[in-house]
């Protein structure tokens, strides 16, 4: 299979097929380097409803083994 273009552009194979080093240019730079646009900023902490909630459901179960503490008492 014979290359396409101008030959003094085109780089030279050795005998294994592969291509001698300084015939090709250097790779280019990665672009998963960095980040391209802003993270957005995290959250921290828990919002007043969630905490709320799990508030109740503690309170709830705390009332229950309260009665049923009670109940095997009686």
């Amino acid at each position: 299979m014979a290359l396409q273009g101008e030959p003094r552009r085109t780089p030279q194979l050795t005998p294994d097929r592969g291509v001698p080093p300084g015939e090709t240019p250097p790779a280019e730079a990665s672009a998963t380097s960095g980040i391209s646009y802003p993270e957005p900023e995290l959250r921290v902490g828990w919002g007043p409803v969630p905490l709320a909630l799990i508030m109740l459901v503690v309170a709830l179960m705390v009332v229950g083994l309260i009665a049923m503490a009670v109940a095997l008492m009686a």
